[in-house]
This record gives structure tokens, C-alpha cells and sequence, in this order.
């Protein structure tokens, strides 16, 4: 079993209203217009595939999807929207878990990555991808950029959302890379609800070097998914490498 935390059926059941601005159309329609395009009427593997934000979608584009989750409680809210028969899942994780055939297209979405908590798992998960891929096929990452940029001399703390109802702040470990997402959400009682997650940062960099361990090689790296210019101002990045002969 991977590092990862494990999302239960009280998160499960909360990560559409939670993650409500991923869901938006505009969010979600140019993520799977890029991947369909990439993908070019072959099928796809989505690593944490989660509740089929983006699987659903992009199956019913003309896409043959499938997809690995380690929580179970996840695939459950998937089925609410999608059959086994439409989008095989298989449960487990994503570092190790094996599908069966090869895919044009393995995605990693929404900081998916730095899920896993040690760089052996991260390394593994680059291999596992690129052992799924066709010859020339394509694994896709959508990651944040570590904010260390963003922190003051001697503090951890980074917050990335300070509002009415939702505060969130990231406590960051620079030695170790690791990194603690908390979240304080107001209810409707007006009683606040604590959530933590765990994670590991990595450079775009050091991406590269596990893709070039998974025999990969860097094909585009962008900003977003609209294929806007990757800078050193951006605060995420959407890169592709393909699967070398």
C-alpha cells in the first residue's frame, strides 16, 4: 500500500460541492478537449480517476476510458454517473496497479501526483504509467508549482484561500517536500469544518527526471490546459511526455 491518505465516504460524498469551481464547464471543457485531441480516438487510462470529473466527459466525446482509484468510496460516486461497462475501474493504486492492455493516453489531473507521499511512490508511478502506454503514446500531469517563492523567511505557511466561507493554507516542509493542504469551511449552521491532506511537492524538473527514468521523454509543458506559455510566474503546469521507441 502506497503513502497516500485514502478519501472516506463523508469526503467522497463532499468533493463535487467542495471542488465545485473544477467542475465548472469551464474548467472541465478545455482539460478534455486536450486530452481528446491528444488522445486522437484511442483509449485513455486516467490514474485517481476519482468521481469521473473529467472520465465521464471525455468517454462520452467518443473516448474509450478507463481507470485506477485507490477509495473505494470514490469509484461509488462515479457509478452514480457512469457504469462499469462505460468506464472499467480498477481499485488500487496508482504506482503499482496494473490495467490490462496498453492505452494512447495515461493522465494524471488536478495535483493527482503529489498524492503520493514519498518519491519512490512518484518515480513508480512514471514507470507505471509509461508500462501502460503504446509506443509513442502519452502521459499527461497537471501539478502545481511549489510556492516557495510565495513564503517569508523563517515561516511554512502559504495560504491560497482567504474567504467568507472556505479558508485554506498550505504548511510546507522544504527538506523533506512535503506539503499539508488545510481547509476551514463554514456550514450552513455556521459551525466551521477542520479537513487536512497530506502531500508531496515536486518540481517540474524533477518530473522530468522521473520521466526520463520511465523512458519518457518531455513532449510540451504548458501552463493550463488552454496551452497558454509556461513561465516562471505560473503557479501550475500541464506537461506531456511521450513514450519513447
Amino acid at each position: 500500500m502506497v503513502s497516500s491518505d485514502v478519501w472516506d465516504e463523508q469526503t467522497a460524498s463532499s468533493y463535487v460541492e467542495d471542488s465545485a469551481d473544477m467542475f465548472d464547464p469551464a474548467v472541465v471543457g478545455p482539460t478534455v478537449d486536450f486530452l481528446r485531441d491528444l488522445c486522437a480516438g484511442g483509449s485513455a487510462l486516467e490514474f485517481a480517476i476519482g468521481t469521473g470529473r473529467l472520465a465521464i466527459p471525455l468517454s462520452r466525446s467518443g473516448i474509450r476510458v478507463c481507470g485506477i482509484e485507490l477509495s473505494p468510496a470514490m469509484v461509488a460516486e462515479l457509478r452514480t454517473g457512469a457504469s462499469e461497462a462505460e468506464i472499467p475501474v480498477v481499485t488500487g493504486d496508482m504506482a503499482t496497479t496494473v490495467v490490462p492492455g496498453e492505452f494512447d493516453l495515461v493522465y494524471l489531473a488536478y495535483n493527482g501526483l503529489s498524492n503520493l507521499r514519498l518519491q519512490d511512490e512518484q518515480v513508480a508511478c512514471f514507470r507505471n504509467a509509461a508500462g501502460h502506454l503504446r509506443p509513442g503514446g502519452h502521459f499527461v500531469v497537471e501539478l502545481f508549482v511549489p510556492p516557495l517563492r510565495r513564503l517569508p523567511p523563517g515561516q511554512t505557511a502559504v495560504p491560497f484561500d482567504v474567504g467568507t466561507d472556505h479558508v485554506g493554507f498550505d504548511t510546507i516542509g522544504p527538506v523533506t517536500q512535503a506539503c499539508r493542504s488545510h481547509h476551514y469551511t463554514r456550514l450552513d449552521d455556521d459551525t466551521w469544518r477542520y479537513d487536512v491532506g497530506n502531500f508531496r511537492y515536486a518540481w517540474p524538473s524533477e518530473c522530468d527526471l522521473m520521466a526520463q527514468l520511465a523512458g519518457l521523454g518531455l513532449a510540451a509543458r504548458y501552463a493550463d490546459w488552454d496551452r497558454s506559455a509556461f513561465t516562471a510566474e505560473s503557479t501550475k503546469h500541464v506537461s506531456v511526455w511521450r513514450r519513447l521507441a
